[in-house]
C-alpha cells in the first residue's frame, strides 16, 4: 500500500525535541466490506505503547512489547481490531522504543483492515499526557477520539462508549472498573446517576468506592488545549483539573479487564478473556486420543500427541508441537514451540521456538524467553529465563536465569 506521511514534525508546538513517524499503512484495494465501512463520521484513536515492557521481561527482549502474542494475535492487536469495528480509521501509536520493528509488522495489520497506522515517536518519554500534545495535528480534527493503555484487555465496548460520551456532552470520558480490594488503587468517586467524576483518590483506606481508571478514554478535542509538549500525567495533572471543572464523566466497563503488562496478570487476562469467547476447548482434527478440557485456542498448524490432557485455560501458538502424554493447563505456547513427551506445564509462558524436554515439570509462573531448551526431566518454579539458554539444571525456587 502507498506510502502516507504523517504531518510535517515542525508544524507542532515549538521547541519540539520529538518527531511524529511516517507510516506505510493506509487504505488497501480490496472491495470486501471493512470492519468500519457502516460508520459515516470515522475517528481517531491513539494507543500509549510506551517504552522498554521492563515488567514483561524476558518476552519483551525478542518483540516490543504490543507485539508480544495474546491469544495468539499481538496484544496491541485486540485494540485495533475493536477500534476499527467502532468506525476508527486512523490509529495513532505513542512509542519511544523499536518503533522499526513496529512500523514493519504493523503495516502488514493495516492493510489488512483497510485503516492508517502512524507511529509517534518520542525522544524522551513524555508519560501519559504528553503524547496527546505531540500527536495534537493528528488528533485536531473536529471529532472525538479514543486514547488506550495498550496493556489493557477487555470485550472494547467502543459503540456503547461513544454513545455515552456524547449523551453527556462534556469534555472527556474515562472506562471505570470494578475491583475487589480498592485500597490498593486509585479510587474514581462519581456521581451515581449522571457518572459525572466528583474526585480521584488514591489508595483509600477508608471505603470510597470501588471504581477504578481502566485505561480506555474519549475525548473531545478542546482537551488539547490542557496539555503541553513536555512530560505530563494524564491521571495526575489532567483529569484532576477536567473534574474540578465538571468536565470529565465515568463510565461502568462491563465485563472482563485486566491490566496483562506483567506475567501473572497476563496468565489471568488469558483465562478471563477465553472464559469471555465462551468457546468450549474441543480436539483438533488428527488427536482424538486426547483430552480437551474447558476453554483451550489452539492454532490450526499445531500438532497434538495422542494421552494428553489440554486445559483449561491454554493458548497453544502457530507450528507448535506437543508430544505424547503431555499436560497443559493455564499456560501460553507462543509459536514453534515443542514439548516433549510426559512434560508437565501449568502456569507458564514458553516462548518463540523453545523446547520443554521429556518428564519436565515448569510451573509457578514460569516464563522462557525465545528460544530456550529445557533438557529432559528437569523442574522450574517461577523461573525467568533469558533468550537462548539452555537449562541443564532444575529451578526449585523463583530465579532470573541469565
Amino acid at each position: 500500500c502507498p506510502l502516507q506521511t504523517s504531518p510535517d514534525p515542525s508544524r507542532l508546538p515549538q521547541p519540539l525535541p520529538h518527531t511524529v513517524k511516517s507510516d506505510h499503512c493506509s487504505r488497501s484495494k480490496s472491495t470486501h466490506p471493512t470492519p468500519h465501512s457502516t460508520h459515516n463520521a470515522k475517528m481517531k484513536a491513539l494507543i500509549l505503547v510506551g517504552g522498554y515492557g521492563t515488567r514483561l521481561r524476558p518476552l519483551t527482549l525478542s518483540l516490543p512489547k504490543p507485539l508480544v502474542p495474546f491469544a495468539n494475535k499481538p496484544m496491541v492487536m485486540h485494540q485495533i481490531e475493536a477500534l476499527a469495528a467502532a468506525g476508527v480509521d486512523h490509529v495513532v501509536l505513542a512509542v519511544n522504543y523499536r518503533a522499526e520493528i513496529m512500523d514493519r509488522e504493523l503495516s502488514k495489520e493495516a492493510s489488512r483492515l483497510n485503516i492508517k497506522i502512524t507511529l509517534s515517536l518520542e525522544t524522551e518519554p513524555l508519560g501519559t499526557a504528553g503524547p496527546l500534545a505531540l500527536a495534537r495535528d493528528i488528533l485536531n480534527d473536529g471529532q472525538p477520539f479514543f486514547v488506550l493503555n495498550s496493556d489493557v484487555i477487555c470485550e472494547f465496548p467502543f459503540a456503547n462508549f461513544l454513545a455515552f460520551h456524547k449523551a453527556h456532552g462534556k469534555e472527556g470520558t474515562i472506562l471505570v472498573t470494578r475491583v475487589d480490594e480498592p485500597s490498593k488503587y486509585g479510587v474514581v468517586v462519581s456521581d451515581k446517576d449522571t457518572g459525572r467524576i466528583q474526585r480521584f483518590v488514591e489508595k483509600p483506606q477508608i471505603f470510597v468506592g470501588n471504581r477504578i481508571n481502566a485505561g480506555l478514554y474519549l475525548f473531545n478535542p478542546s482537551i488539547l488545549d490542557r496539555i503541553p509538549l513536555k512530560p505530563t500525567s494524564i491521571e495526575k495533572e489532567t483529569f484532576p483539573a477536567m473534574a474540578a471543572a465538571s468536565e470529565l464523566y465515568a463510565m461502568d466497563l462491563p465485563g472482563f479487564w485486566m491490566d496483562v503488562g506483567q506475567p501473572p496478570d497476563y496468565l489471568t487476562g488469558m483465562c478471563m478473556y477465553l472464559e469471555s469467547k465462551n468457546s468450549p476447548a474441543k480436539a483438533p482434527e488428527g488427536c482424538p486420543q486426547s483430552e480437551f478440557v474447558g476453554h483451550v485456542l489452539i492454532h490450526s498448524s499445531a500438532k497434538i500427541g495422542s494421552g494428553c490432557r489440554i486445559g483449561p485455560n491454554v493458548v497453544i501458538g502457530p507450528d507448535c508441537v506437543v508430544g505424547d502424554g503431555v499436560r497443559l493447563q493455564r499456560s501460553t505456547l507462543m509459536d514453534r514451540v515443542h514439548v516433549k513427551s510426559h512434560a508437565w506445564v501449568s502456569s507458564s509462558i514458553i516462548g518463540w521456538g523453545c523446547t520443554v524436554g521429556a518428564w519436565s515439570r515448569v510451573e509457578g509462573v514460569t516464563v522462557l524467553g525465545e528460544d530456550v531448551q529445557i533438557k529432559d526431566e528437569l523442574y522450574l518454579n517461577g523461573a525467568r529465563v533469558l533468550p537462548h539458554k539452555s537449562i541443564s539444571d532444575s529451578v526449585a525456587e523463583p530465579a532470573i536465569i541469565m
